[in-house]
């Protein structure tokens, strides 16, 4: 059961409505706070290039969702890949490689908000199965020009500092399409405004 589901359940049965406050009621733009092993990232969210995107980061990282949460996919060169929050944690059930990347939220998908910003070096996309409109949880940051994907995955965040700290993360081979057999986690993530 995750986090989210367990928080949602224990206020219902106190008899708390579970009422979302606006997303972006906050002055500032919204940005993701990730403290990895090696320092910290500085991801300024982009609400008006994707909404949805934006709100569900949000509402699964005030739930505590991506505390514990590895990086389960990382191709040099190209992308590390995170946010499985059903099969990704680190400290309750264990790390599976072979479930990780495979799961999401308890959350309904969020439908694709293609944009025109180009996915180049720091660039924050959200990561999907073959459906377009099957965002949930997990996204992926890019080391480099990826413009391939440009119009086929939702941008909805850059890297404004700490990107030494997502170049630092451990890599998975290539013949294994990047899954990291000792995979770096994100040790916390918090939404700041600024």
């Amino acid at each position: 059961m995750t986090k989210l589901f367990r928080t949602a359940v224990a206020a219902l049965s106190l008899g708390v409505a579970l009422v979302a406050a606006p997303a972006f009621a906050q002055s500032g733009a919204p940005h993701l706070i990730l403290t990895l092993e090696d320092g910290v990232v500085d991801i300024e969210l982009l609400p008006d290039l994707a909404p949805k995107h934006v709100e569900r980061i949000v509402a699964l990282t005030e739930a505590g969702e991506y505390d514990g949460v590895v990086f389960h996919r990382v191709i040099d060169g190209f992308m590390a890949q995170t946010g499985d929050v059903a099969n990704g944690d680190s400290d309750d059930a264990g790390y599976n490689l072979q479930m990780a990347g495979t799961g999401g939220s308890d959350l309904p998908d969020v439908e694709a908000e293609f944009n025109s910003e180009s996915f180049q070096r720091g660039i924050v996309g959200a990561a999907r199965s073959q459906d377009p409109n099957s965002f949930n949880s997990q996204f992926f940051i890019t080391f480099a020009d990826a413009s391939f994907l440009d119009g086929q995955y939702t941008v909805f965040g850059k890297v404004v500092s700490g990107m030494e700290a997502v170049d630092a993360l451990e890599k998975g081979p290539q013949d294994q399409n990047g899954a990291v057999a000792n995979p770096d986690k994100i040790v916390s993530a918090v939404i700041e405004y600024k």
